[in-house]
């Protein structure tokens, strides 16, 4: 009878020890699902801090390039106007010597 209890228990510590290892297997599957998850999270945020700089030095950039383009247009405007006015100022000046000039060069 002693064997039989032996026996038993033998078989009882087996089954005991599979029922812990299948429980310690459960909870290592649910942490590595847990870290597997705060990976990807910590993951996304990262990309999504990057994607939120890269927006930002895109916005500063077409700021700055606007700005630079609206310079650039008033100050070739001045220029055009002011060279406009000259124009405008040499023919007035000119106007009648331009004219007879060019009517001697085409009767001649």
């Amino acid at each position: 009878m002693s064997e039989v209890r032996i026996l038993q228990d033998m078989i009882r510590r087996i089954v005991e020890a599979d029922n812990e290892a299948k429980t310690l297997e459960a909870e290592n599957r649910k942490a590595a699902e847990i870290e597997k998850k705060k990976i990807e999270e910590e993951a996304e945020a990262i990309y999504q801090k990057h994607m939120n700089d890269a927006q930002e030095e895109i916005a500063r950039n077409n700021a700055y390039l606007e700005k630079r383009t609206a310079r650039n247009l008033e100050e070739i405007s001045a220029r055009q106007e002011s060279a406009l006015i000259k124009l405008k100022s040499d023919y007035e000046q000119n106007r009648d010597r331009w004219v007879d000039e060019i009517f001697n060069r085409v009767i001649s």
